[in-house]
């Protein structure tokens, strides 16, 4: 124990990586189990259908938000001008005029969304959702300053307080409302108090409006690709939602949702830790071999733990959980579970060409991706249902590996023996999984 404690003091980097880890860890978690909260509360006091419509609201802000991104969180961690204040303000105005134009788009949006997936609550609920992008836009750089310097503990208090004031905005309003604009106003209040929260708490200059054109060049040389490696990231993490809504019904749609809120919840918590910590890992441990590739055992075998154990006790939680409506969520949660074990194989390698500024190759792994996942989905559910989606999925990310072992190896990152072990251990887990949750599988039958 005291071994461990000496490891996490002090400003080296490991023990830095390290405190970030367990932050992000912890912030992840508590962030879940608060929507886990909240979704057992607000699934008894509303119904399938509103979180289905919910998911498509979803879709459109997320999407959004994807389709616009220049990268100015990447820019800001691996620039060598990422602690200058005039580079920060000037990323911190465009974000601002980004999150304006994004919520008109969204009102221009929101009568043809209404129109093409039958739901014509969008027309009036959409707006409204969409001020979070507005609110978001003036959220001060300090966020990603504390993201640069592997400073998470005051950030992730922040982000708990913000989410848990929303949480329950939306709980009161489900009370009175008995409706969907319970879920969109909620979502709004947790967008402003996290703006309120993180300028009265972060520590730092205060941003103001600067246009620097030195720093638009430096932002959008490296952003433009990260924008079109956005735009399909957009396809491989939302385009299950934006197929299946054509497919299923809001109530179908909405059991959907749950079933991934729980399947996904390790890839994502997975995804936010590598995401924070392995571009100043790749950055400033370029020679660290021995260390970097222990990160990565360490942290691909513990994702694959919590996706085994999601994948086998899935269908347990839902029965616990949740009410008879949403039996068809234990099935979803498996697999979803097994499908995204291969992604989780090479998790630690994108980061690598991110930290080098090559933003260029990130964006073609994306891409394959993107084209694969949306292309095997379209066709496993044109002639299986919401199984043959699941496992079109898979199939994508199995195939999109071969890109993922392309892009470490130009970078010179990539490790075959992890991979293997990997590989063997998700394989024999998938296996387990499936075997024990047959009789769950069956519910999803056509």
């Amino acid at each position: 124990m005291n071994g461990l404690l000496q490891r996490l003091r002090g400003g080296a980097l490991m023990a830095r990586v390290m405190r970030s880890g367990a932050w992000i860890v912890l912030g992840y978690g508590g962030s879940q189990i608060l929507r886990l909260a909240s979704n057992l509360i607000l699934t008894r006091l509303l119904f399938p259908e509103a979180f289905g419509l919910m998911a498509l609201i979803s879709l459109v802000t997320v999407g959004l938000t994807l389709f616009s991104d220049v990268g100015i969180a990447p820019s800001i961690a691996q620039s060598k001008r990422g602690d200058d204040p005039d580079f920060l303000n000037t990323a911190w105005s465009i974000q601002v005029i980004r999150g304006i134009i994004l919520w008109g788009i969204a009102v221009a949006l929101a009568v043809p969304m209404a129109w093409f997936y039958d739901a014509p609550d969008l027309q009036v609920y959409l707006p409204v959702a969409a001020l979070m992008l507005v609110i978001a836009g003036f959220n001060p750089t300090r966020i990603e300053t504390a993201h640069r310097h592997l400073l998470m503990g005051r950030l992730t208090v922040l982000d708990l307080l913000s989410q848990a004031i929303g949480i329950a905005a939306m709980i009161g309003l489900a009370l009175v409302w008995q409706s969907v604009a319970a879920l969109v106003v909620g979502g709004v209040i947790s967008a402003l108090a996290k703006l309120v929260l993180t300028w009265a708490f972060l520590p730092g200059q205060a941003n103001r409006f600067r246009w620097e054109p030195a720093a638009v060049r430096e932002l959008v040389s490296f952003g433009k690709w990260i924008f079109m490696s956005t735009v399909c990231w957009f396809f491989a993490s939302q385009g299950d939602k934006a197929v299946l809504g054509k497919f299923l019904s809001l109530e179908s749609l909405g059991i959907y949702n749950i079933g991934y809120f729980l399947a996904s919840f390790p890839l994502l918590l997975g995804s936010a830790v590598t995401g924070r910590v392995m571009i100043p890992v790749y950055r400033d441990a370029k020679e660290q071999r021995a260390k970097i590739a222990r990160l990565r055992y360490g942290l691909s075998g513990g994702i694959i733990a919590l996706l085994a154990g999601m994948a086998i006790f899935g269908p347990w939680l839902v029965d616990v959980l949740y009410d008879a409506r949403y039996a068809q969520a234990g099935g979803i949660v498996t697999l979803l579970a097994v499908a995204l074990v291969p992604q989780v194989i090479g998790i630690t390698y994108d980061q690598a060409a991110l930290a080098a500024g090559d933003s260029r190759r990130f964006f073609v792994l994306t891409a394959v991706r993107a084209v694969l996942q949306v292309s095997l989905l379209i066709a496993g559910v044109s002639a299986y249902g919401i199984v043959g989606a699941i496992v079109g999925i898979g199939i994508a990310q199995v195939v999109t590996h071969a890109a993922v072992i392309w892009l470490a190896r130009c970078h010179g990152v990539w490790d075959m023996r992890h991979d293997a072990v990997a590989a063997g251990a998700g394989a024999a887990l998938i296996a387990l999984a499936l075997w024990i949750n047959r009789d769950a599988l069956v519910l999803l039958m056509p």
